[in-house]
C-alpha cells in the first residue's frame, strides 16, 4: 500500500552530491491532509487515496477496479471535497450516447441558432462510473478529453477546466454485461488501482459508522472539509516537474518496460508511453516522499499500478494461472538495479 515516507533529515542527491532544493513542506502537509479528510468518509483505502494524489500531481487519469460496494464512488467524492474541486458523475450504461458525456449542440427556438450545451465532462474530477458497462463507441468519447484536455463539437475545440482528471471505475471483466476496455484506451490511464475488499476490522468500522448515523451522501456532516485547493495543487505539480532523475534511473525505468516486451508470458508489453507514465508517477511519489530526486525504489513502488493495465497475457499463460502482477514481479526481480 502506498503511503508517503517520513521526510529524511538530509537530502543527498542521486550520486551522493548535495541536493539544494527540497519539496515545500507546506504543500506536502496540505496534500497529506487530504488522506486524513478522505479517511473520515472512507475506511481502509489510504493506498488508493495516495494513488489518486499521484495521478493529480502527474496530470493523469485513473482506472479504479473493484467489486461493487467497496466505496469507489464515495472515494472520488471525498477526494473532490478535500481538494475543493468540482466533480460530476456519469453512470455508464449500455444505452449511454457519446453526446451524453461530452455535450452537444442544442437548437434554441428563441434565437433560431444552435448553442453548445456542456456535458458532464466539463469538470475537474469526472467520475466515469462502471465505464466497462457501456459500448466501445461511448467509451471512446472520452479519448479526446483524456489526451487533449478538450472537447471538439462541430469542429470547434472547447478546452476543459484545469485540473481535469478522469477517474473511471470498472467491475472485473468476469462479471456479466461488461465491455472490456480496448488496449489503446487502457494505455491512456496513468494508473490502474485495484480496490480490495476491506479486512474484517475495517468492515466492522464501516458498519459502526453507519450504525452511528453516517450518511455517505452528506460529506459535510461527516466532517470532510477542504484542506487544499487548485492553487496548492498547481504549485505542487510545478514542484514535481522539477524533481530530478539521474540517467541511470531513467535507464532502469526503460529496462523494466523493455523487459516486459521480451516476457514469454505476454503478447503485449509496455509501450514507450508506459515508460513515460512510469517516470511521471515515480517523480510524484518521490515528491510526496520528501525528495526532489527519483530513486530505483520509487520506480519499483509505482511499477505495478502504472504498468499492470498496459500488458496483455498470452492465452496459454492465463490458463496456467499466470497474472500480470506475477509477470511484473518477475521483471522487477530480474532487471539489474543501478547502484
Amino acid at each position: 500500500m502506498l503511503a508517503p515516507e517520513p521526510e529524511p533529515a538530509s537530502q543527498p542527491g542521486p550520486a551522493g552530491t548535495a541536493q539544494p532544493e527540497r519539496p515545500s513542506l507546506e504543500l506536502r502537509t496540505a496534500l497529506a491532509g487530504v488522506r486524513t479528510e478522505v479517511g473520515k468518509a472512507v475506511v481502509g483505502q489510504d493506498g488508493a487515496v495516495t494513488s489518486l494524489l499521484i495521478a493529480l500531481l502527474s496530470s493523469g487519469h485513473v482506472l479504479l477496479e473493484g467489486v461493487p460496494g467497496v466505496a469507489k464512488t464515495l472515494l472520488v467524492r471525498s477526494l473532490a471535497a478535500a481538494l475543493d474541486l468540482g466533480t460530476k458523475r456519469v453512470q455508464f450504461t449500455p444505452d449511454l450516447m457519446p453526446g451524453d458525456v461530452t455535450g452537444s449542440l442544442v437548437y434554441d427556438a428563441r434565437t433560431a441558432e444552435f448553442s453548445f450545451r456542456e456535458g458532464p465532462v466539463f469538470t475537474n474530477l469526472l467520475l466515469a462510473d462502471e465505464i466497462n458497462r457501456t459500448p466501445p463507441k461511448t467509451q471512446a468519447s472520452l479519448l479526446e478529453s483524456m489526451e487533449e484536455r478538450q472537447v471538439s463539437v462541430d469542429g470547434v475545440p472547447r478546452p476543459l477546466p484545469d485540473p481535469f482528471v478522469v477517474i473511471a471505475t470498472q467491475n472485473p471483466v468476469e462479471y456479466e454485461g461488461t465491455y472490456p476496455l480496448p488496449e489503446a484506451q487502457l494505455d491512456r490511464f496513468l494508473l490502474k488501482v485495484v480496490l480490495p475488499v476491506p479486512e474484517r476490522e475495517q468492515e466492522i468500522e464501516v458498519l459502526a459508522r453507519h450504525a452511528s448515523g453516517f450518511d455517505p451522501r452528506d460529506l459535510a456532516a461527516a466532517g470532510v472539509r477542504p484542506v487544499a485547493g487548485p492553487a496548492e495543487l498547481a504549485a505542487a505539480r510545478a514542484e514535481v516537474r522539477r524533481v530530478q532523475v539521474a540517467p541511470e534511473v531513467l535507464a532502469y525505468a526503460v529496462d523494466v518496460c523493455r523487459a516486459t516486451r521480451q516476457s514469454p508470458s505476454l503478447s503485449l508489453g509496455v509501450s514507450p508511453r508506459g515508460a513515460t507514465a512510469l517516470l511521471a508517477t515515480s517523480r510524484a511519489w518521490a515528491w510526496l516522499s520528501g525528495r526532489m530526486y527519483v530513486t530505483p525504489d520509487d520506480v519499483k513502488a509505482l511499477a505495478h499500478p502504472t504498468l499492470r493495465h498496459r500488458v496483455q497475457l498470452r492465452p496459454e499463460a492465463e490458463l496456467e494461472g499466470v497474472t500480470a502482477e506475477s509477470v511484473l514481479s518477475s521483471v522487477l526481480a530480474t532487471v539489474p538495479v543501478p547502484r
